[in-house]
């Protein structure tokens, strides 16, 4: 259950009773809303260890999903960061894109993706994803609309599809967070330990300070940053829910290295009523109001991020938690429900008038 999942369930909110398609499917892995709707698979969920290694499937996911018999449809939303806007529909039906992402590891992180592939896939990725870049440029044709999730998703698809986009940005259960009167003078570190979210900076940056800081995420960078953590920074794999929450509520600030399509963690920060320091790239540049609800650091760099800890320092006093909640607000379940009900609506107008 990740930001794609979460966005299927308000689609569901949305649009009771609809049919799910996907290439692989775990009831297991997804929440009741999920499991309670018809969900139906590709040709791809049924082929040996699709459920564990459905990546390796890749090459056949735009023939499967060509393969999909949608002609009983008039409304279609593929939601993408795969291929999923590949699918055939008829004439008369309104299909628009939800796109988390143009697919990344076509695109602007193909050469980190071949660097980290091994030796046979490295061999044959730049046969195979020459081929899969012209069907994605081409799929993007058949699709009547497209909203992003984030105004840099809307650059990247203007760059690699040629295509307009609207800017509807994810939901977040903003409502789950409050403030609190009592903080910390800890610092809050949350997201996935991979490479690219660049636990590494943040873990030298407080080192370098000494300041308190919690860092939580699991992946293959845990072990790198527990054994080199000082004694001012506490690691953990993970929290629950509730601990997730008091670490929101109760940190100095929250700290966010990544460059990300959208970022949900950012919004729940201010959605507890905490400031942020974010790279000022991505998904952040949306959700962040410089000086207002958070700071940004202009480089992934140890020494731009301890420069924005300094200058956050001196700008805390500034905040008003109360700031940071009403932000939060404008990403709401319900402001992603009008956003894509309005989307539909100027996308279904358009067609008419083309047609």
């Amino acid at each position: 259950m990740r930001g794609g999942e979460r966005v299927l369930e308000r689609l569901l909110d949305l649009f009771p009773g609809a049919d799910v398609f996907t290439h692989v499917y775990d009831p297991d892995k997804v929440s009741e809303k999920i499991r309670a709707a018809n969900v139906r698979e590709t040709f791809v969920g049924r082929l040996p260890g699709a459920r564990r290694h459905y990546q390796k499937y890749l090459p056949l996911m735009p023939m499967a999903l060509e393969e999909l018999d949608l002609r009983g449809y008039d409304l279609v939303i593929s939601s993408e960061s795969g291929p999923a806007k590949g699918i055939i529909t008829s004439p008369d039906a309104l299909h628009v894109c939800y796109c988390h992402s143009p697919m990344r590891y076509l695109w602007d992180h193909y050469q980190d993706y071949k660097a980290s592939a091994g030796g046979l896939s490295r061999m044959m990725m730049p046969t195979m994803f020459h081929r899969l870049r012209q069907w994605d440029v081409s799929s993007a044709s058949r699709v009547d609309g497209i909203i992003a999730n984030s105004t840099f998703i809307a650059r990247r698809i203007r760059k690699v599809w040629g295509r307009e986009a609207r800017v509807v940005h994810p939901p977040v259960t903003v409502d789950a967070y409050q403030p609190v009167e009592q903080v910390t003078d800890r610092y809050l570190w949350v997201s996935q330990m991979t490479p690219y979210k660049r636990a590494d900076i943040a873990l030298e940056a407080f080192n370098r300070l000494g300041v308190p800081a919690l860092m939580v995420g699991d992946g293959e960078m845990f072990k790198y940053v527990s054994s080199h953590a000082g004694p001012n920074v506490e690691v953990r794999r993970r929290l629950s829910f509730a601990e997730l929450k008091a670490a929101y509520a109760t940190c100095k600030a929250l700290v966010f290295t990544p460059e990300e399509d959208f970022g949900i963690v950012p919004v729940e920060a201010n959605a507890s009523g905490r400031p942020v320091i974010a790279y000022g790239h991505g998904g952040a540049v949306d959700s962040i109001v410089e000086g207002r609800t958070g700071l940004f650091f202009p480089e992934q760099t140890v020494d731009a991020l301890c420069d924005a800890i300094d200058r956050f320092e001196a700008w805390l006093p500034q905040f008003d938690p109360q700031d940071a909640v009403a932000n939060a607000a404008r990403f709401s379940p319900e402001a992603f429900a009008t956003g894509i009900l309005e989307a539909l609506d100027y996308y279904r107008r358009a067609s008419r008038l083309v047609a």
